[in-house]
């Protein structure tokens, strides 16, 4: 593994960034910054179609913010660069499926980070805990998203008490899609999803994330007007696509479709 605090890697598609800050894989502004440059490249570049965030070492996935940094002169209000915190968190415009993949224990804003992927995979010894409440401060994007993610009384539970959620029943509340044995079967398993996604309709991906995030701030009927009527930038460049077409033959023709993105 490289010395740089992120390492990223793209092969047939999928990028792969790799958080890589021992002990604790904590976040500093610059090593955010650089996350947010990876996640936007990997918007902006349509040779790459689905992104894994992962982390080095076995004990954290992240520790979330880099106290030692911010005592040594790193503002809470500092510049995080294009997408927020951790780069993902705000990224406007990303269109396309990300993925975290979860070893070892996931605190304050490792848990962010997690949330804002698409899907979530964990390895078993994987665990999720917001202690921000101890210190006497906000887990604010947490306090956002996790009671949408969680039954509502799970997740104030976790936000008033700080309590550690391990894999099962992270699993259990379907916060996460699999637990896996340990971090190679975690990989594996993301990365074998992302090939997946990676080879599939890249606008398709694209506008149910646009309709999610219209159906979260938007009323049923508002919303459901907005895609029936093309009002949607991406539902209405899927449903005038090549693609569109394409899958219609593809499935007439009992054969795999090949998607072009357009």
């Amino acid at each position: 593994m490289s010395e740089e605090a992120v390492t990223v890697r793209a092969e047939n598609g999928v990028l792969e960034l790799t958080l890589n800050r021992p002990p604790a894989n904590a976040i500093d502004l610059a090593t955010s910054r650089k996350m947010g440059e990876c996640f936007a490249r990997f918007r902006d570049d349509d040779s790459l179609r689905a992104a894994i965030v992962c982390s080095a070492g076995e004990k954290f996935f992240c520790a979330g913010w880099d106290l030692k940094a911010a005592a040594g002169g790193d503002a809470v209000d500092g510049d995080y660069g294009v997408g927020g915190f951790g780069g993902l968190q705000e990224l406007r415009g990303l269109n396309k499926p990300v993925i975290a993949a979860v070893e070892g224990m996931a605190v304050g804003g490792g848990v962010e980070l997690a949330l804002s992927a698409d899907l979530i995979y964990a390895a078993e010894n994987a665990s999720f805990s917001l202690p921000e409440i101890r210190a006497g401060t906000l887990a604010d994007a947490a306090t956002c998203k996790l009671p949408k993610r969680l039954p509502y009384h799970i997740a104030l539970e976790m936000l008033f008490t700080g309590r550690k959620m391990c894999a099962e029943e992270a699993l259990r509340w379907g916060l996460v899609c699999e637990v896996l044995p340990d971090g190679d079967s975690l990989l594996r398993r993301a990365r074998e999803i992302a090939g997946e996604l990676a080879a599939g309709p890249p606008l398709v991906f694209a506008a149910i994330k646009e309709v999610l995030r219209c159906a979260e701030n938007e009323k049923f009927q508002d919303a459901m007007n907005k895609i029936t009527r093309r009002q949607l930038e991406t539902v209405d460049k899927l449903y005038g696509s090549e693609d569109i077409q394409e899958g219609a033959r593809a499935f007439a023709e009992k054969r795999p479709p090949k998607w072009k993105g357009r």
